[in-house]
């Protein structure tokens, strides 16, 4: 629980249908021009089949409600989503840290065109490594990987 009424726990099993909509939602409005890329079905079914069994994947909840998720391996960060409405009250920050606590080093992917996400990782200490032309990601756009290590 953390002092602004977010209470963040690890998730199971049956919080991967929500962590799903929230990656969708919040893929779409970042992303608009790639809405549709996948079903709810097939988000359902990588998170449960994916994500859950691959990652320690925790959620913020605001209100009893799922408000962002971190899944997180390794020295990687698979995926951080945040629900738009919630966006810019430390949702994600406070996601983050937990992967920051458990890890001295991270990376991750993220798209170039997605200014909003490379600006919030830049200003948490996320520095940029690599860019690619997307022809190795699913949505075949340009990509950017950034790395942060513990100071």
């Amino acid at each position: 629980m953390t002092g602004s009424g977010l209470s963040i726990r690890q998730l199971e099993l049956d919080d991967m249908d929500a962590a799903a909509r929230v990656h969708r939602t919040a893929f779409d409005h970042a992303l608009p021009w790639l809405t549709g890329l996948h079903t709810p079905d097939e988000d359902r079914w990588f998170y449960r089949e994916r994500v859950f069994t691959g990652c320690q994947v925790h959620g913020a909840f605001e209100g009893g409600s799922l408000a962002g998720i971190i899944a997180f391996r390794s020295d990687w960060i698979d995926q951080l989503y945040v629900l738009p409405e919630v966006q810019g009250r430390g949702v994600g920050s406070e996601l983050l840290q937990i992967a920051k606590r458990t890890f001295d080093c991270l990376q991750l992917w993220t798209l170039q065109r997605n200014l909003r996400a490379r600006r919030f990782y830049e200003a948490r200490g996320f520095a940029l490594v690599e860019e690619t032309d997307g022809a190795g990601n699913e949505e075949k756009e340009s990509d950017a990987r950034y790395f942060w290590t513990r100071p």
